[in-house]
């Protein structure tokens, strides 16, 4: 078995297992949390219109705050749209999917493609510079600030570096990128990466016991 057969083979495999069961032990570690009894008084529903609302507002900065963070609020857009658009829009990966579930879809120009990851990858960069030099942002970060960002960067830029074979062969930068991928699967559900999915449970409560507070959201 040489790398790339073991990278779309068992170390892949060895990623999503984890990243299922991983996935599977947050969500249920949050609903086992249980809460303690509220006895004060509803002044609001407190439903799911509340939890959808809150999930959508929160896409958006307050008006209080636009000005200050427009230059990370433009740089994180940009990271999240270009990102989404390189794993679920690029042909490659689109076959991918399709022997998983059966189906695709349509995908993008490979060049447009590429370009996006290029603008993932700057934006990133610009956002970690911020962070590593901005005092409040240097106080507050830890491993996981910085290793989320490192496991988020790392496919990128080695998909990126698979049309360049002056150095290396296609297979070898092919089984990097993919062991890239399983390394970013793995960490995942266990770092700050985890609000890719529970950003919609815990912004979801919040709206909802907001709500029920009578807290404006």
């Amino acid at each position: 078995m040489d790398l790339l057969e073991f990278a779309r083979g068992p170390a892949l495999q060895f990623a999503a297992l984890v990243l299922i069961a991983g996935t599977i032990w947050r969500i249920v570690g949050i609903a086992f949390l249980g809460k303690k009894a509220d006895y004060s008084e509803p002044r609001g529903p407190g439903g799911l219109g509340a939890a959808l609302k809150v999930i959508w507002t929160r896409a958006f900065t307050a008006d209080a705050f636009k000005k200050a963070t427009l230059y990370p609020k433009i740089m994180g857009y940009v990271m999240h749209i270009a990102l989404f658009a390189v794993v679920f829009l690029f042909t490659p990966h689109i076959v991918f999917f399709e022997g998983w579930l059966g189906f695709g879809w349509p995908g993008l120009p490979n060049n447009l493609i590429f370009f996006l990851g290029v603008a993932a990858v700057v934006s990133g960069i610009a956002l970690i510079v911020r962070r590593a030099t901005n005092p409040v942002l240097k106080l507050i970060s830890n491993f996981d600030d910085y290793f989320s960002w490192f496991v988020t960067m790392l496919p990128l830029v080695t998909g990126l570096l698979i049309p360049v074979r002056a150095l290396f062969r296609y297979e070898d930068l092919l089984a990097i990128h993919i062991l890239s991928v399983a390394l970013l699967l793995i960490w995942l559900p266990f770092g700050k990466l985890g609000h890719t999915f529970l950003v919609f449970i815990t912004r979801g409560t919040t709206g909802m016991v907001f709500e029920r507070r009578g807290a404006k959201t």
